[in-house]
């Protein structure tokens, strides 16, 4: 075997192996990895611009998902309004939805906030959905997300 089949291969190997640790089984609506939604990140936070880490000593359950805040007042801001604040897709990677309504893990630090949402990306390992979805189109992958979510069984 030729040192570019070898390549090839191990490749191809990487991106099986990265494929299974990154996708969540069927089924499960909710991304709560680290035991909350937006991997313990204050969705509040999001909307000001600067994301910031959530503290377990201000949760609150919804739908049985944790959401974890920086305050007490991000606390309170969610209950009154949580649609506004709850991230598109179930807080799964919104690029990955669109594409194939996989549910990917996504990095916390990666967002964007489109047309009043929250939406969430992968980006670990070299690669970054966020990029992925500005350069291949916003708009369009924005409507292929909402369908895909839309018509599966989430």
């Amino acid at each position: 075997m030729t040192k570019p089949m070898k390549i090839s291969y191990l490749v191809i190997a990487l991106t099986v192996i990265v494929s299974a640790a990154i996708a969540q089984k069927p089924g499960q609506k909710y991304n709560n990895q680290k035991g909350a939604m937006a991997a313990g990140y204050d969705v509040v936070s999001y909307f000001s611009g600067s994301p910031t880490k959530g503290s377990k000593q201000f949760t609150h359950k919804l739908n049985g998902v944790e959401f974890r805040f920086t305050t007490e007042q991000n606390k309170s801001t969610f209950i009154k309004n949580p649609e506004k604040y709850i991230p598109a897709y179930g807080g799964w990677c919104a690029y990955a939805i669109a594409k194939d309504n996989s549910k990917v893990k996504i990095n916390p630090k990666s967002y964007l906030i489109q047309k009043g949402k929250l939406l969430l990306f992968y980006n670990k390992l070299g690669i970054n959905t966020l990029e992925k979805w500005k350069k291949e189109g916003e708009t369009k992958l924005l409507q292929a997300a909402e369908k895909n979510w839309n018509n599966s069984d989430q």
